[in-house]
């Protein structure tokens, strides 16, 4: 999963790119050549899988492997549950289109998105409510699991999900890793949350300033403010503001 993550954001992310590199180079160092070979034939796998029924692939498969960590309390919520729940959130959509209209997007926080599930059930219900997600909204989600992190990033990454997800603990802010998706990069989400004033319900905050895709020379970024501490939100909470 890490492999596939670090592929998908070294073809946008030129800021991060060389120590992800080096990172991939570490980790497709340690299996044979018929099992590297093996990787981008999953990637496939997956990719068709989310075009043919977009939802929690990978989640579904972690559960039941039975490889998530039930010690620290990591149970992913099903699908369903989390389709059940993108509908009651978004309602009629009615409010979710007066933000729209105001702002030209919706913002979603998942304070403990596992593998995206949550996040992916309320771009398909805003799909269904006839809502480009594509276009009108921008996913800050955390987790504290770097392989629920990749999974997620893998994911909306593919259904093309702009977001920024991190690895990090929700309830004190600290953050470790910072991704961006294709979609975000590409369309220009940076740029176009600067202009806006910091949410309050945003509880991760002072992350770096992404890259552009391509070589562009670039200006240097702006000093990112102090992190605003914020009220616990708790987990498997998805929010919208």
């Amino acid at each position: 999963m890490e492999l596939i993550a670090i592929s998908i954001s070294n073809s946008v992310d030129i800021r991060s790119r060389d120590h992800r590199e080096a990172r991939y180079l570490e980790i497709v160092g340690r299996y044979d050549r018929p099992t590297v070979e093996m990787f981008p034939r999953i990637l496939g796998e997956i990719t068709m899988a989310l075009e043919t029924a977009p939802g929690d692939v990978l989640g579904s498969i972690f559960t039941a492997l039975e490889i998530h960590n039930k010690s620290r309390g990591q149970f992913f919520t099903p699908y369903p549950v989390c389709q059940m729940m993108a509908e009651v959130t978004l309602g009629d959509a009615q409010s979710a289109r007066a933000l729209i209209a105001d702002k030209g997007y919706v913002r979603a926080m998942e304070p403990a998105c596992g593998a995206g599930a949550m996040v992916i059930a309320l771009a398909q219900t805003m799909l269904a409510a006839d809502i480009n997600y594509q276009r009108h909204l921008h996913v800050t989600a955390v987790d504290i699991d770097p392989r629920a992190v990749h999974m997620a990033y893998i994911q909306f990454s593919l259904l093309h999900i702009p977001a920024h997800v991190m690895v990090g603990n929700s309830l004190s802010n600290e953050v470790r890793e910072h991704w961006f998706t294709p979609a975000h990069i590409l369309g220009g989400w940076g740029a176009r949350l600067a202009s806006q004033q910091p949410s309050r319900n945003e509880p991760i905050s002072g992350g770096p300033v992404e890259p552009r895709a391509g070589p562009l020379p670039r200006l240097p970024p702006p000093q990112p403010p102090a992190p605003v501490a914020a009220a616990p939100v708790r987990a498997e909470q998805l929010s919208l503001f």
